[in-house]
This record gives structure tokens, C-alpha cells and sequence, in this order.
């Protein structure tokens, strides 16, 4: 089975957990780039305002084409409860070329919207979900529960 991780990461947390996803399946990994600057405070404040009002933002063309693989893996963080804006625009741009997913988020806490948004935008149930939390990343226990979604796609 072919599978691609692809994954927005603005402060780095979504891309450690995309990059161990990745490690644990032997997969391929894209990263989104946003062509809009979300740097500092100012770009958290930008990021949180597009996510509310669901913009959609520029994208880099991806190298790695989701119709190549079996399974597209999108990880987003969450941003108002929501999925991050160059995520939504990944999935709006990309959804008819996927022919399975998987999805995961990482957030402040553990209340949020992103894993059903994700699938309403994509119109596809996902095979399996991730929701990863600030203080798992801060404990470790993120690694556990990523070999538990990892074996969800694999079966």
C-alpha cells in the first residue's frame, strides 16, 4: 500500500507528529506551504481569523500528487476549533484525487471541530483519526497513540 503524509505545520508540533507518522509507516511526506505569512503574532491573529471565517489561502503546487497514493495521511493544526486555512484549501483543491484518507490534528486541548470539518470538506469518512493534544506532545504520549493510527491505516 502507498501512502503520503501531507501536512501544514505552522510552529512545528503538526510537523513532528507528521515526520513520526511518516518514520512509522515507511511513507512518503509533503509538507503545505502556505504562500500567506503567519509568522509571529501577528500571523497567529491572521491564522485565527481565516480559520473562523473559513478563507481559503494560496498554496504551493504539492510535489507529491495524492492520486499516486492509496491513502493520503492530511494532518492540520487546529486554529479556532478548526482546521488550519492552508489545510482547508489543500483538501478543497486535492479531494477528488484522494482515494482514501486518514486524518490528524494537533491542538491546545481536546475540544474541536477539525476531524468532522475535515471530513465534510473532503466527503470521505477517513479509515482512522488522530487527535493529538498540547500536553500529550509535552508527556510523550503522542508516540502511542500515533502506532495505534498507524496500525488503523495499515490493517
Amino acid at each position: 500500500m502507498k501512502l503520503l503524509v501531507a501536512y501544514y505545520s505552522r510552529t512545528g508540533t503538526t510537523r513532528k507528529v507528521a515526520e513520526v507518522i511518516a518514520e512509522v509507516l515507511k511513507c512518503d511526506v509533503e509538507e503545505i506551504r502556505d504562500l500567506k505569512n503567519r509568522v509571529g503574532v501577528l500571523g497567529w491573529l491572521s491564522s485565527g481569523m481565516d480559520a473562523t471565517l473559513k478563507r481559503l489561502t494560496k498554496i504551493e503546487k504539492p510535489v507529491k500528487l495524492p492520486e499516486l497514493y492509496d491513502v493520503t495521511i492530511v494532518g492540520t493544526p487546529v486554529w479556532n476549533s478548526t482546521v488550519s486555512t492552508p489545510v482547508r484549501t489543500y483538501i478543497l483543491e486535492y479531494r477528488s484525487r484522494f482515494k482514501q484518507v486518514a486524518f490528524f490534528c494537533t491542538q491546545y486541548s481536546s475540544e474541536s471541530n477539525a476531524l468532522k470539518d475535515m471530513e465534510a470538506l473532503c466527503g470521505m469518512k477517513p479509515i482512522a483519526t488522530l487527535m493529538i493534544t498540547r500536553r500529550q506532545m509535552e508527556t510523550g504520549d503522542y508516540i502511542g497513540e500515533i502506532e495505534k493510527f498507524c496500525a488503523q491505516i495499515t490493517r
